[in-house]
């Protein structure tokens, strides 16, 4: 792993970090720390993986309360992308970037176009695309200074709001969890709680009435209840995550941000599917023991949430939605047969599609070494 500081100002202040960054980042190529003073940028870019190809992953803008929690999570946020990318069958490695600061009111253009100035810098190692904070008009900016950008507005040959085929995905895997939990994927009558109706939860909620659920949702965002309220009548409101995961569920579906599946979560849930589109869900290793333990079907985040990552990948080659829908498609069958395996194996959901992953990049993978474009 090589770990670079890119500042503008020598008079600057670089961000404190931990004691250790090559021990946490021990499983990556390459973490980068980039600073624009004028602008205000403060972004790290993790790539964790190019033995399949260039790192794909969207760029995060959240005001994280201190410099190592933003390099935690891009750590883990780029661990997931490589493996979402294998698992997807896609010819892409692994990264993520996140830029601290509160984008209601950091964000600009010319932060924006700093930002895309440091991925152009990484020579197509790191491509980027939109994340939580981060829109598809975003990338239009740093596309503007970078080469390496997808998930582009559509006016600008992209393929638009790449939370369409995540929740796509992710409805497509639920199908698949619901089958081996019940023996059909009909959700006719099922009540489905869904913590987080933002970009993707929002869309997911459309599939969820559509396909005959009884929907229930929770969020931080007054507006984003208001919204889906709007569109659906009949979906109901818990009045926290909390109360939602105690409450009577067939399905829970996190997506939020990460972590939401907790040892607390586990103890309460009623839930006998877990399938959402949040990433990073467990909350610390053993949390899908204590699932399975459950009888708790998990439908691993990764797995079922590869949608939004097709869609931008596609973009690579003349966006088409109807072949990147198709494609996003297979998340049923891949989520089958990860939960198939992990019937096989005895080991949980979550094990199982690491060692579908694992294998995939490691018969497939490049044994040159890392990417160089």
């Amino acid at each position: 792993m090589s770990v670079t500081s890119s500042v503008t100002s020598v008079t600057s202040s670089p961000p404190s970090l931990p004691a250790d960054v090559f021990e946490l980042g021990a499983e990556h190529e390459q973490v980068v720390f980039c600073q624009d003073a004028a602008t205000g940028l403060r972004a790290i870019v993790a790539i964790h993986s190019t033995a399949l190809g260039p790192a794909l992953g969207g760029t995060r803008f959240h005001p994280y309360a201190t410099t190592a929690d933003a390099l935690a999570d891009v750590l883990d946020l780029s661990r997931g992308m490589s493996y979402k990318a294998a698992l997807g069958g896609l010819d892409l490695g692994g990264g993520k970037a996140v830029i601290i600061g509160d984008p209601a009111t950091l964000k600009s253009e010319a932060l924006l176009r700093a930002y895309g100035r440091f991925v152009e810098s990484l020579s197509g190692r790191y491509l980027t695309a939109c994340d939580v904070g981060t829109y598809s008009e975003d990338m239009d900016h740093v596309a503007r200074e970078s080469r390496h950008v997808t998930g582009r507005t559509v006016a600008h040959g992209g393929a638009g709001d790449s939370s369409v085929l995540t929740a796509y995905g992710v409805f497509r895997g639920l199908l698949a969890a619901a089958e081996a939990a019940w023996g059909t994927d009909s959700l006719e009558g099922r009540v489905v709680g869904v913590s987080g109706v933002g970009k993707v939860g929002r869309h997911l909620v459309g599939h969820l009435v559509e396909a005959g659920a009884s929907v229930v949702v929770t969020d931080v965002s007054d507006q984003a209840l208001d919204r889906v309220r709007d569109e659906h009548a009949g979906v109901r409101v818990a009045e926290s995550t909390e109360a939602l995961v105690a409450s009577p569920l067939d399905v829970y579906a996190p997506c939020a941000l990460g972590h939401a599946l907790t040892d607390e979560v586990v103890e309460v849930l009623s839930a006998r599917v877990v399938c959402g589109a949040a990433n990073n869900q467990l909350a610390h290793p053993g949390v899908e023991k204590a699932l399975a333990d459950r009888g708790v079907v998990y439908a691993p985040d990764y797995c079922v949430n590869a949608g939004g990552l097709i869609q931008v990948a596609d973009e690579l080659e003349g966006f088409s939605f109807a072949r990147a829908q198709q494609r996003a498609a297979r998340i049923y069958d891949t989520t089958r047969a990860v939960l198939e395996l992990a019937a096989s194996d005895g080991v949980p959901p979550a094990t199982a599609a690491d060692r579908l992953a694992e294998r995939r990049m490691r018969e497939v993978g490049r044994l040159r070494g890392i990417w160089l474009g």
